[in-house]
């Protein structure tokens, strides 16, 4: 099974081996999707989780019992297409391609299947198009 989560570290947990303690003590396998981590400030963590559903379960109560904020992420990209400009600073971000401007048309396409909500397109547009659906 796989479930993508949104992970908040208090400031005293951003030191921890997390991905590591995820597959050596529940054999959970994590991508990491986005990371905001800094030493001594309160850390963001998106990761998708692979593996038995108990296995996650078990992993995000874990977490939840050191402290750290776990919030299931079934947020999605919305473009806003009465805002969006066109202009493509976003299509420059997006590590997975799904935004990408059409070479004819030059108008912004958003292929929801690619995205993984890494959230990074939002800041770059300068026109304020792009939110999440939360």
């Amino acid at each position: 099974m796989k479930k993508r989560v949104t992970l908040t570290f208090p400031k005293r947990t951003v030191h921890m081996p997390l991905t590591y303690r995820l597959a050596k003590e529940f054999n959970i396998a994590s991508n990491i999707i986005r990371a905001q981590v800094a030493p001594n400030q309160v850390g963001k963590l998106v990761l998708e989780l692979l593996g038995d559903i108990d296995a996650i379960e078990a992993a995000i109560e874990w977490m939840r019992s050191q402290e750290i904020g776990v919030s299931l992420a079934s947020r999605e990209i919305v473009i806003d297409e009465n805002i969006c400009v066109d202009c493509g600073l976003c299509t420059g971000v997006c590590p997975t391609e799904a935004l990408v401007l059409d070479p004819e048309t030059f108008k912004l396409s958003f292929k929801r299947s690619r995205c993984v909500v890494c959230e990074q397109c939002i800041p770059t547009c300068p026109v304020q198009a792009i939110s999440t659906n939360l």
